[in-house]
């Protein structure tokens, strides 16, 4: 699941118009990007819920979205695939988002048991959606499993801490940031830890972090850490500035 329904108030006056997955970076959209990298791991089949001007991303990149490999991998991809995207419109069906886990719960119905869930508005082109990491997860028995990053300047004092087993720690002396990237079990979303019914029909609105909380309190979240290249598209001004180390970077010769 790529969440997508966010307003993006801190890139305004940029999303006033453009839904923030679809601010280009790299000359493409920014939610293209995890969309490329699901399909490099294998996976073609994405949940993508919309809220602020969601006909523009369901428009853009429709039902079918042709896989395309990235411009930095180009032979990842060993055949153009296609990739099967089904849109929860929060905003059609509520008038505005239902924040991370209401907006998951909304899509329950369309998940399967484990699935991936993302940020549409998170640079990470190199991370690898592993079929294995899936496999591992899947037979782990924890409730989640996230991804944590060095923290940068705009969360300088983490969110989650790592214990030395790999188990998420919601008190630890050094917090990592949560890159938004995580692999979940529906029995997150389900009593004791959500009691929102399936599907969310009433559209309720809950934030993801006390979910994940309870669970890391009973030990059924573990974590690693992620070094590559993140960014967290935030502001006009990190948008900018990682457009322009990117061009940077390309135009300079390869060894």
């Amino acid at each position: 699941m790529i969440l997508a329904a966010g307003r993006g108030e801190r890139m305004r006056p940029l999303t006033d118009h453009t839904p923030k997955p679809l601010l280009q970076v790299g000359g493409k959209p920014l939610m293209q990007w995890p969309l490329e990298a699901l399909g490099r791991g294998g996976f073609n089949q994405v949940v993508v819920n919309t809220a602020w001007l969601g006909d523009q991303i369901s428009q853009t990149f429709g039902h079918d979205f042709i896989l395309q490999p990235a411009s930095n991998r180009p032979h990842t991809l060993s055949k153009q695939e296609r990739m099967t995207i089904n849109y929860s419109h929060e905003g059609l069906d509520f008038g505005g988002a239902l924040e991370t886990a209401g907006g998951i719960v909304r899509a329950l119905p369309r998940l399967g048991e484990v699935f991936w869930v993302l940020a549409g508005d998170v640079f990470a082109p190199d991370f690898m959606f592993s079929p294995d990491a899936v496999r591992r997860f899947a037979a782990s028995g924890k409730l989640a499993h996230i991804w944590l990053v060095p923290n940068p300047a705009h969360n300088l004092k983490g969110d989650f801490g790592m214990a030395p087993d790999g188990l998420a720690l919601n008190q630890a002396e050094v917090k990592y940031t949560y890159s938004t990237i995580g692999l979940y079990r529906s029995a997150l979303f389900a009593p004791p830890f959500c009691g929102i019914p399936k599907g969310n029909p009433d559209g309720i609105k809950a934030p993801l972090a006390p979910l994940l909380r309870a669970a890391m309190a009973q030990g059924l979240v573990s974590a690693e850490m992620y070094t590559g290249d993140w960014t967290d598209v935030g502001t006009p001004e990190r948008l900018q500035f990682l457009n322009q180390n990117r061009a940077l970077r390309q135009a300079q010769p390869h060894p």
